[in-house]
């Protein structure tokens, strides 16, 4: 497993990754099922999420660590579940930043056609247009109890490790999926987190993970568009067979993702909790203080080249803070828009717009990037 992680990380052409990706996956299910039956059951458990998150398991590989994880979770007992009946506070949940000067437009739902034809070209919300999703009703994705139920015991989630990935105490980590779903505020579990550290599980394919989440969502219709690149000269959907990339992100109030551009169209579902958006249009980007080849910030966390689609910019400061970026106080601000989601919403962005995110509350979010 060791080795084949390496590899993954030197591999120097596409063959060499996958084959180094099987070979981790292949190790995983090998040791997944030793401890398996040396009785160490949640470590089993572990090892084979192992496989999902960090080599992405898929096909029969994918179905037969399922298969395992199922057997294995079949023969523990069912976890005690603290259960409080505590409801949202929503007081201050709807503060969006200072640096915008515009709301982004709420339409009605637009037709299919009308969507490809006019409506794709810049961001708009849909109020409550998931109202209807299972995650927001029977299946509750604000239930602490119904989202241990659906992973079970045992298992492992990628998180990120403090405020902003942009600064020099930023890490990434594996942690167990009940030991990090404590230290939420759910509907029916306070959070039992004691430190200052932040753990925000982000743009993860967690309905690959736990399929029953998948059940819980509705994919819109929208995502199956054939949409111009006219405007998006760079653009071409993504490279598998759905040309869908589906992400979820979680975590508590005050987690940030920084504005950054992605190379997709995103419809972005708002399911749990309230969240402070913030866009502004790829005409900006010379005004968003970009990380360059030739950055040498000391705050930097991860090699420049690696942040060339992030900005510098706090954008959720205050702008009276913000004296080291004039261009974007002059020029972006005034064309910047801003907005808070709750729970069913969904904003819609083309590609290339800068975008920041930060959570008022709890908040679980899907983004779907076609």
């Amino acid at each position: 497993m060791d080795l084949a992680h390496q590899r993954m990380k030197t591999a120097n052409s596409p063959f060499a990754l996958a084959a180094s990706r099987a070979i981790y996956v292949d190790s995983c299910i090998l040791r997944g099922l030793a401890q398996s039956i040396l009785s160490d059951c949640l470590a089993a458990v572990a090892t084979f999420d192992h496989a999902i998150i960090i080599a992405g398991a898929s096909g029969k590989q994918y179905d037969l660590i399922m298969l395992i994880i199922r057997k294995i979770q079949s023969s523990l007992p069912k976890a005690a579940i603290f259960n409080t009946g505590l409801s949202y506070d929503t007081r201050d949940m709807h503060s969006t930043p200072d640096t915008s000067q515009d709301t982004i437009p709420c339409l009605n739902p637009p037709s299919f056609s009308a969507f490809q034809s006019n409506y794709s070209q810049a961001p708009f919300i849909l109020r409550n247009y998931a109202r209807n999703w299972p995650a927001l009703d029977d299946h509750p994705w604000k239930s602490a109890l119904y989202l241990r139920s659906v992973a079970g015991p045992g298992r492992v989630v990628p998180v990120e490790i403090g405020h902003d990935y942009r600064l020099a105490d930023w890490k990434q980590d594996l942690v167990s999926w009940d030991d990090f779903i404590s230290t939420l505020d759910f509907e029916d579990q306070p959070s039992s987190r004691t430190n200052e550290n932040l753990l925000y599980m982000a743009q993860h394919d967690l309905t690959s993970q736990f399929p029953a989440l998948r059940k819980d969502i509705i994919v819109p219709d929208y995502v199956y568009a054939s949409l111009s690149s006219k405007n998006f000269a760079t653009y071409s959907p993504p490279n598998n067979a759905d040309q869908i990339i589906l992400n979820a992100w979680l975590g508590p109030k005050g987690t940030m993702s920084p504005a950054h551009i992605d190379p997709y169209y995103n419809c972005y579902v708002q399911v749990v909790g309230f969240k402070s958006v913030w866009l502004a249009p790829p005409s900006m980007s010379s005004s968003m203080y970009p990380f360059g080849n030739s950055s040498n910030d000391e705050t930097n966390r991860l090699p420049s080249s690696e942040l060339n689609n992030t900005s510098k910019v706090d954008v959720f400061a205050d702008p009276v803070f913000l004296n080291d970026y004039p261009d974007f106080v002059l020029r972006t601000i005034p064309n910047a828009m801003t907005a808070t989601l709750g729970p069913g919403d969904m904003l819609f962005f083309p590609p290339g717009w800068w975008h920041a995110m930060k959570s008022n509350s709890t908040s679980f979010s899907i983004s779907i990037w076609f």
